[in-house]
């Protein structure tokens, strides 16, 4: 705040220069006043016609001649009263006017924070609930998670064990098959154990195990009519078995490549759901995260706008405390002027009366007739006041030394020496003028008091004031510092992870090509071994199904003939089983590992889409919290830079206001004896000159 000039802080506390008049003097009490000093006039000087009085100006026209210097200073005083409190004047209204507007900015100040502190406090509050929502979201999806990995893992369970049954089923019909087509000619019962092993599977429809059991269980005669020589278990009567074991191995091929089709798609859905749910809860955590950042700013913000509103409270309590004492003060000395110009106006007035009275021929006509005689009795009286003088001047010169003494005063002391030496009218001037210098000592040290005290509480109001502005400043460099190289310690870690994750991202863009590019070879290198191996089986196949109908032996009568084979030779057909059998099962994990390598190529690919999209979104988020650093650390350096210019400006500010409080001391500041010693020592020598003043006027005789 701008504070008073020196001028109105002592303008504030009064009016020094005004001195209060008598209020109702009587025209009598002037009149007589005026003949006593007329009388005293004459006393105070020889009336020895030789002196040469008789022949100068009357008594009275002295006392006329004094009244009108009195009306002259009166109008004077009233003018100059009037000039000095019509500055007094507008000293009130202008600081009135500033405090008021100061006042107003500080109510809208305190209106400001009010609102911002509630601002805040909403955005707390709303802050707060949105982390509860976020965290109650994060239980859900992780709860969705673990339910989705528990229904998973049940339908790769079920998945597993459906899937070996379809396999066994299917080995156990290309078993069964092989064994048919194997033997198609007429054979014991024994060797159909195989195809019996079927109605033992699971998979195996009802209707096709009934069929099963009528084709075991057949008899024989029936098929042949004629009694042979041996019974045979069958005669090859089984095409249609076949036939029918094979639609049923196509259909459990056809059941089982979809049950894995059905599985990847599961397997493919339940890692999108978790990839889904897996960003989903990245994504919520993280904004819980800057949600909860932006919940710690709003509440320090709110704190510090509590501590600044309740400084603006202060100051405007004591502003307000300030404008109510000045109104008041104003006001009272508004008035105390009117008094004062009343009784000026009285005073005035009343003089301009004495003086008309005094003029008059029933007073000055008189005087001028009857006067004269008394100058002429002058001589005998002036000898008699001469001895009375001398008295005087020892009783005076012996009250000087007792005061002398009684006060300390080397004045005094020095004035009785000179008292007991001197003529009587020097002494009695010398004493007027060490009244009036000792009076005019006093105005002054009051002054001087007043400019002391009203410095003073300015120089100690600027030193406060500079020194919490340096501790402030300090405190605000010292927070801008350490923001500074916190936000370039974050650049460095943010600049360090972006370079790590260009690095990751090409490393893992390195490893998807060499692996897609094996996975290719591989998927290509089953194909491949899955058309050859096809390829085998089909000329395999080819070839016993010709062989065992080819060297088929017709049953008809022939004559006897030397012990030689009586079976048909049809080729290595036991070797033939576990050669194909083998090969079956080799181009089925050609097969599995196409399926397999593939799924695999699938999920690799979508995990580095996936990993390259996050770390896309991760380094684009990191290079914006760079930018955003940077732009704040620049901003902070360039308020560094004012706040060590303000400071260096401030604390010169602050030396300044302690070197003028330096100089003050020596006059200002009590040293050994307080002022209001002073003006009593002061004082007492004043009433002791007068008082020996008194005596050298005669007015202590009856």
């Amino acid at each position: 705040r701008d504070q008073c000039s020196t001028q109105d802080r002592g303008a504030l506390g009064g009016f020094p220069a005004m001195q209060r008049p008598t209020r109702g003097v009587p025209m009598v009490a002037l009149v007589a006043g005026a003949l006593l000093v007329a009388s005293g006039y004459a006393a105070s000087v020889d009336l020895s016609v030789k002196s040469g009085v008789g022949s100068g100006v009357t008594p009275v026209q002295k006392v006329i001649q004094l009244m009108e210097g009195m009306l002259a200073k009166g109008k004077q005083e009233k003018h100059d009263e009037q000039v000095q409190f019509a500055a007094y004047k507008q000293f009130c209204d202008d600081t009135a006017t500033e405090k008021k507007r100061d006042i107003a900015e500080e109510e809208d100040q305190i209106e400001v924070l009010k609102a911002d502190i509630e601002k805040d406090t909403a955005t707390a509050a709303k802050l707060t609930k949105q982390i509860a929502q976020h965290d109650e979201d994060i239980a859900v999806w992780k709860g969705d998670q673990k339910a989705a990995t528990n229904v998973r893992e049940l339908e790769k369970a079920d998945y597993d064990a459906m899937h070996k049954d379809y396999s066994e089923s299917i080995e156990a019909l290309n078993g069964a098959i092989a064994v048919l087509k194997k033997q198609a000619y007429d054979r014991p019962q024994a060797s159909l154990m195989q195809v019996s092993a079927l109605n033992s599977l699971a998979l195996i429809p009802d209707s096709v195990k009934r069929t099963i059991d009528a084709f075991l269980q057949a008899d024989p005669a029936e098929s042949l009519g004629v009694t042979a020589p041996e019974a045979h278990g069958y005669e090859f009567q089984s095409q249609g078995v076949i036939e029918m074991l094979e639609k049923l191995l196509d259909k459990f091929i056809t059941e089982r490549t979809d049950l894995e089709k059905k599985e990847m798609n599961s397997k493919h859905a339940y890692d999108m759901l978790m990839q889904d749910l897996t960003a989903q809860i990245q994504q919520s955590t993280q904004d819980r995260e800057d949600k909860a950042k932006a919940k710690a700013k709003a509440l320090q913000a709110k704190a510090n706008e509590k501590g600044d509103l309740q400084d603006t409270a202060d100051l405007r309590k004591s502003d307000q405390a300030y404008l109510d004492d000045l109104t008041a003060t104003c006001e009272q000395k508004a008035t105390d002027f009117a008094s004062r110009q009343e009784l000026r106006a009285e005073e005035l007035e009343a003089i301009s009366k004495a003086i008309d009275i005094i003029s008059s021929s029933s007073v000055k006509g008189s005087a001028e007739k009857h006067l004269p005689t008394l100058v002429q009795r002058g001589s005998a009286l002036a000898m008699l006041r001469a001895d009375m003088h001398s008295t005087a001047q020892a009783r005076v010169a012996e009250y000087l030394s007792k005061q002398a003494r009684s006060l300390d005063s080397k004045v005094l002391s020095a004035l009785a020496v000179r008292a007991s030496a001197d003529p009587f009218e020097k002494v009695k001037k010398m004493i007027k003028d060490l009244i009036v210098r000792l009076m005019e000592e006093a105005n002054d040290e009051t002054e001087h008091k007043g400019w002391c005290d009203a410095e003073l509480s300015t120089n100690e109001q600027t030193r406060k004031e500079k020194t919490e502005s340096v501790e402030t400043l300090h405190a605000e460099i010292d927070q801008l510092e350490a923001s500074s190289a916190k936000l370039a310690e974050e650049i460095t870690e943010l600049t360090k992870s972006v370079t790590e994750l260009d690095a990751a991202m090409a490393e893992a863009t390195k490893l998807r090509s060499e692996e897609k590019e094996k996975n290719e070879q591989t998927i290509t290198d089953a194909q491949e071994a899955q058309t050859a191996v096809s390829q085998a089986l089909t000329v395999l196949s080819d070839f016993y199904e010709k062989a065992g109908g080819a060297t088929a032996l017709l049953q008809q009568q022939q004559p006897e003939a030397p012990e030689i084979f009586d079976k048909p030779y049809q080729g290595m057909q036991a070797e033939n089983g576990g050669v194909i059998g083998m090969l079956e099962v080799i181009e089925s994990d050609f097969a599995r590992l196409e399926s397999d390598t593939k799924s695999s190529e699938a999920s690799a690919q979508k995990e580095y889409d996936t990993f390259m999209t996050d770390s896309k979104v991760d380094k684009e988020s990191k290079t914006k919290d760079i930018e955003h650093k940077t732009a704040k650390k620049q901003d902070e350096s360039q308020a560094l830079t004012v706040k060590k210019g303000d400071l260096e400006a401030t604390q010169k500010e602050l030396d300044a206001a302690l070197s003028y409080f330096d100089k003050l001391k020596p006059s200002c500041v009590d040293a050994g004896v307080s002022y209001e010693d002073r003006v009593a020592r002061r004082k007492e020598e004043i009433e002791s000159l007068q008082e020996a003043l008194r005596i050298l006027n005669g007015e202590d005789l009856a």
